[in-house]
């Protein structure tokens, strides 16, 4: 008898035997049971983690004659028959290489015969989604309507790519990917029963690098002890699996880290005269820098040795978090950069440099910093944009407010608008003399000053955008940026945007409060109420004539106007 793969050796009989899917093995032998079977079902789960297994376990359940608690026996004909293959009644297809709609045709041709032997007919349609759009159609009626003695057994890793009317034909049961614990008690089985030595770590660094598969982890194993030797450690594994030595990835890490550029070139070189490739190389280091990073976050870590995670502990005490992002993302663009060179080894060497510039590094530290501080002023503003929003509201009761006269105090009930006035002792004090008691109780205040603009638009305007800034609505000041001001008409000032209004900066002065703000500052300027007007691109305001503007005072008036000449 022929070699045999030790992911074909140990693929689970039964469903007892299979690791991770206890959700859907439990399902699929409640049916079983209590004779309940499905006539179409959908495994989808990413590769190694038991679809075709749980396929072919489940077709010959539904058709063994002696079946247990929802196992096939794998004992009478029926289940050695399919386990050697020799059953016709259950038909094992790959998508991926009859995918036309003659193999569809061919399968719906079938189904109208009895089987041979088995109870059922069982199709198991591996890589579904591999299908032609016309076999998924000559599929439809087949798989919706089957006679009652076809099954069938979908399964796929891109379920995404199924027509939606092929999903809700099917019992759809979504495969986990295999945890590292799963993954490690399987191996230790295997491991016994194929008399392989094993330690705890080389068990450990093998279910991680499957990545939840455990055909994967298998086919690793497998790899392990094609010299003869029955014995694997994390030295073997990791020289077989093509991992570089940890030391040279550690090193050159610490050197980036201390921008130490001689001790960086030199790991290089050595890297070169061991004849690894570059481009992994820089992967790896990328992953190793990810792992510090995950360490200094979470103290956790994986398939390293307490002396690999000692390093790692000593690089995480002296490397900042950004610093460590910053590599992640300057490594991954040198990575591809070196992909498009022919000179890989220069440009791997400049940016190496580069990385170990601590003035660079100094510097974009120095912008997020910037950006941060500039992520809190925007906060800051949306802060005083809410409190400005709600005094407007009327709500200041016992509130410290600013009215629009200039009033300010701690009030308690504020009824009407109260002119410009001085407070003294708790009263207000108007300019004819009356005084007049802010809701009966007793406040000290200040006077704010009235502001006094020039009385020409062109003088006022500049003065009014610096208020606007010193007042901290930066975002509205940098959008008013390079503008001017035209009175249009006697109620009517114009904003003109030589360079055009761009549609965030549309946004920004469109919002009510802003507009409103504007309106005030020009009314207190032009010493009587005014609207404003946004003038986008080179279009130049002109004066209206005095027609126009009896036409405008008697469209906000609703009065009926008419030329008659």
């Amino acid at each position: 008898m022929g070699y045999t793969a030790l992911y074909r050796k140990f693929r689970p009989i039964r469903f007892c035997e299979m690791v991770g899917q206890e959700h859907i093995t439990k399902t699929l032998k409640n049916q079983i049971i209590a004779n309940r079977v499905g006539h179409a079902y959908l495994f989808n789960g990413g590769r190694g983690t038991g679809k075709t297994s749980a396929a072919k376990i489940l077709a010959r359940a539904i058709n063994c004659q002696n079946p247990k608690d929802g196992e096939p026996c794998n004992e009478c004909e029926i289940c050695k028959g399919a386990i050697s293959g020799s059953l016709t009644d259950i038909v094992e297809m790959d998508a991926a290489s009859n995918n036309s709609v003659e193999d569809i045709r061919a399968i719906r041709e079938e189904v109208n015969f009895l089987p041979t032997k088995a109870k059922y007919r069982v199709y198991i349609i591996d890589e579904v989604h591999m299908l032609s759009q016309g076999a998924f159609n000559a599929l439809l009626k087949t798989l919706e309507e089957p006679p009652e003695h076809v099954k069938f057994i979908l399964a796929t890793t891109e379920p995404q790519k199924l027509p939606a009317t092929i999903l809700s034909r099917c019992q759809r049961f979504d495969f986990k990917k295999v945890s590292n614990e799963n993954i490690i008690k399987r191996l230790k089985i295997v491991c016994q029963e194929s008399n392989i030595e094993i330690t705890e770590g080389a068990l450990n660094i093998i279910a991680v690098l499957s990545e939840g598969a455990v055909r994967d982890a298998l086919s690793i194993l497998e790899r392990c002890i094609q010299d003869g030797e029955n014995k694997i450690d994390e030295a073997k594994i990791k020289d077989l699996v093509g991992i570089p030595k940890l030391e040279y990835v550690h090193k050159i890490t610490e050197a980036i880290i201390k921008y130490n550029v001689e001790e960086a070139l030199n790991v290089t070189n050595k890297v070169l005269d061991d004849g690894k490739e570059l481009t992994n190389f820089v992967w790896e280091i990328i992953k190793y820098i990810k792992d510090v990073l995950i360490y200094k976050s979470s103290g956790k870590l994986e398939i390293y040795s307490e002396e690999e995670k000692q390093k790692i502990d000593e690089i995480s005490k002296i490397a900042e978090k950004q610093r460590l992002i910053n590599l992640v993302y300057e490594l991954s663009s040198l990575d591809n950069e070196m992909k498009k060179s022919t000179q890989k080894i220069i440009m791997f060497q400049a940016g190496l440099i580069n990385m170990c510039n601590e003035e660079v590094a100094t510097h974009e530290n120095n912008n997020i910093s910037n950006n941060n501080k500039n992520n809190s002023n925007n906060n800051l503003e949306e802060r005083i944009l809410k409190i400005e929003k709600y005094l407007k509201q009327g709500n200041m009761l016992n509130t410290q407010v600013v009215n629009n006269a200039g009033f300010t105090g701690n009030t308690s009930n504020v009824n009407r608008v109260i002119p410009t006035s001085s407070v003294i002792n708790g009263e207000i004090s108007s300019a004819k003399g009356k005084k007049a008691t802010v809701g009966g109780a007793q406040a000290t205040a200040k006077v704010k000053p009235q502001k006094s603009y020039p009385t020409e638009a062109s003088k006022y305007w500049p003065q009014i955008i610096q208020d606007i800034k010193s007042s901290g609505k930066i975002v509205l000041y940098t959008n008013l940026m390079n503008t001017t001001a035209v009175e249009l008409n006697d109620m009517t000032v114009g904003i003109e945007f030589p360079n055009g209004l761009t549609s965030f900066g549309k946004t920004v002065l469109e919002k009510q409060e802003n507009k409103r703000e504007i309106a005030n500052l020009v009314s207190i300027a032009c010493g009587k109420e005014m609207q404003i007007k946004y003038i986008s691109g080179q279009n130049a305001p002109r004066q209206m004539t005095n027609e126009e503007n009896l036409q405008n005072f008697a469209k906000e008036q609703n009065i009926p106007f008419e030329v008659i000449e």
